[in-house]
C-alpha cells in the first residue's frame, strides 16, 4: 500500500521497516507524473515493502534531511539506512533490482 509521507510518520512508516522506498516528488514535474504510476505498481505488487511518496514542496524539511537536488528521486532504505539512491524516471526493472 503506498503511503503520503511526512516528518511525523517518515519514522514509523520508512526508517523502522526492513525494507523501504521512497518516492521524493513534485505535483508539477512531469518526470515525477511519468513515475508514478510505477511506484504505484510495486506499492501493490510488493506488500513485503512499505512504499511511500514525500511531496517536496510540503515536507521541503525531509527533502533537504536527505539531500534531494533533483526530482523524482528515490531511495531505498534498509533497516533505516540508504542503501540506494535512483534520480529521474527509471524503468521499473531496475527500481526492483534495488530492493532485493
Amino acid at each position: 500500500m503506498l503511503k503520503k509521507l511526512n516528518s511525523e510518520n517518515f519514522r514509523n512508516e520508512i526508517l523502522d521497516k526492513k525494507i523501504a522506498l521512497v518516492d521524493f516528488y513534485a505535483d508539477w514535474c512531469g518526470p515525477c507524473r511519468m513515475l508514478s504510476p510505477v511506484i504505484d505498481e510495486i506499492a501493490e505488487e510488493r506488500p513485503d515493502i512499505s512504499v511511500g511518496k514525500v511531496n517536496v514542496d510540503d515536507e521541503s524539511a525531509l527533502a533537504s534531511e536527505y539531500g534531494i537536488m533533483s526530482i523524482p528521486a528515490l531511495i531505498v532504505f534498509e533497516n533505516g539506512k540508504e542503501k540506494a539512491r535512483l534520480v529521474g524516471v527509471r524503468p521499473k526493472g531496475e527500481i526492483l533490482a534495488e530492493l532485493k
